[in-house]
C-alpha cells in the first residue's frame, strides 16, 4: 500500500524508538509535571510538528545533505546543542514568583502555550541526528520496486509521527497525573525544573561534542 513493506514491523519499532527518553520526552515530562496536561500537550504538538519538517525534508532529499556534507550536518548540530543548552540555562536560571498573600512559597514562572509549543518545535527540528535517523530508518520499509518512493516515505513519516503524538501525549497526561497525586511543594518543583535544565544542557553538550553516528 503506497510503496510500503512490513508496515506492522514498521509500526511496532516506530512506537519502541518513541518510547526511548531523550530531549523530546523529557520537556514533555518536565511541562507536564510544573505547569500541567496542557503545556506537555503545547510541546508534544510542537514536537511533531518538528518531527513533519524532517519527514518532508528526507522525502525531498534535503536531509540527504546532512548525511553527506560534513559541514551542514555540522552547522545544524551545533545550532541545535546551543539551543538546547540556552534552553537548560534558561531553566537553571528560572526564580520562584514573589510569594503570595499567604506567606506560602513562589510558584515556577509558567510560560505560554506557544512558547511551550516553540521550545518543542525547535527542540526537534534543530537535531540533526533525527534528520539523519529518518534517513537510516524509513527507507527499509518502502518497497524496492515503489513508483512513488517520495510518497511512500511521507506515508510512513506520517504514521510515525502520529505513534509518537499518541506516546507523547500519553506521557503529558500521565506525568501531569502523578504530579497532582504526589503533588511536589513549589521549591521542590522549581528544583526540579532545574535538574531538568542541568540535563538539557548536558544533552545540548553531547550534541555538540558527538560524532555523526
Amino acid at each position: 500500500m503506497f510503496g510500503t513493506q512490513d508496515l506492522a514491523l514498521f509500526v511496532v519499532s516506530g512506537l519502541l524508538l518513541n518510547i526511548a527518553p531523550g530531549p523530546d520526552s523529557l520537556l514533555i515530562m518536565s511541562r507536564s509535571a510544573v505547569h500541567g496536561w496542557r503545556s506537555g500537550s503545547a510541546a508534544a504538538l510542537g514536537i511533531g510538528a518538528g518531527t513533519l519538517v524532517h519527514v518532508l525534508a528526507a522525502a525531498l532529499g534535503l536531509s540527504a545533505l546532512l548525511s553527506t556534507s560534513a559541514t551542514a550536518f555540522a552547522v545544524v548540530k551545533y545550532v541545535g546543542a546551543a539551543y538546547l543548552v540556552w534552553v537548560g540555562f534558561g531553566m537553571l536560571r528560572r526564580r520562584a514568583t514573589a510569594p503570595g498573600a499567604g506567606g506560602g512559597s513562589g510558584k515556577v514562572p509558567a510560560l505560554t502555550h506557544a512558547q511551550v509549543f516553540r521550545q518543542g518545535f525547535l527542540t526537534n527540528v534543530l537535531n540533526p541526528k533525527v534528520a539523519v535517523f529518518f534517513l537510516a530508518f524509513v527507507p527499509q520499509f518502502i518497497a524496492p520496486d515503489a513508483e512513488h518512493k517520495a510518497l511512500a516515505f511521507i506515508v510512513l513519516g506520517c504514521i510515525f509521527n502520529f505513534n509518537g503524538m499518541l506516546w507523547c501525549h500519553f506521557l503529558a497526561f500521565a506525568t501531569a497525573y502523578a504530579s497532582r497525586r504526589v503533588r511536589p511543594s513549589q521549591r521542590v518543583a522549581l528544583w526540579l525544573n532545574r535538574l531538568i535544565g542541568a540535563v538539557f544542557v548536558s544533552f545540548g553538550l553531547r550534541l555538540a561534542l558527538g560524532t555523526r553516528s
